[in-house]
This record gives structure tokens, sequence and C-alpha cells, in this order.
């Protein structure tokens, strides 16, 4: 299943997504998060499902556009650290901060 993890406003659409069927439950991406949103456990989507799944943390939710910001998703070279240490590429951002930055780094 995909779970998105975020809002979308006016200014666009800020969203971490996790594919739920690909997660592995390993936690890397929690290890390398430099805001630690993220965090592993029981999952949310599924209930039935027995394997710890990655999620964002329920207070983290309405703010990623902040908390994901330092790490530039959407508009650098390389991916954030998350979806970069994801081995199943599991995790991906939405575009929210390639529109939002997209001037800054032309």
């Amino acid at each position: 299943m995909i779970a998105n993890y975020g809002f979308k406003d006016g200014s666009g659409d800020w969203y971490v997504t996790i594919d739920t069927d690909k997660c592995n439950g390993c936690g890397k991406c929690v290890e390398v998060c430099p805001e630690k949103i993220l965090e592993v456990g029981p999952d949310e989507i599924d209930i039935f499902r027995e394997e710890p799944v990655a999620f964002v943390k329920h207070e983290e939710r309405k703010k990623i556009r902040y908390h994901c910001a330092p790490c530039k998703p959407g508009y650098g070279s390389e991916p954030p650290p998350c979806a970069a240490a994801c081995e199943p590429r599991a995790i991906s951002h939405s575009d929210g901060w390639k529109a939002c930055f997209k001037d800054s780094h032309q």
C-alpha cells in the first residue's frame, strides 16, 4: 500500500510517501534522517501486516515541509538521505520542494 504522510496547501504538495509493500522495516531511513521524523513500528494502514514498516511520526506530519527542507528533496542532484538509505526504494518525496526551490539551485 502507498502511505502519504504530509499535507497539500496553496503552496504545494508536501508529502513523504512510503510504499509499505516494499518497506522491509530495516530502519536505515530512521538512522539517517537528520530531523528524526521517521520511525519504524506496526503498519497503521494494513493492520493485518505482522512486519514493522517505516512511517512519519504523528506529531511531524503537518511539519514535513519545514523538517524535510534541509535535505532539499526534489531538486538536488542527490536524493534525500532517507530515500538514498532505503534499499528497496520504498520512500519518495512529493514535488512541492521542486516548485518552491527551483530557482535557488540553477
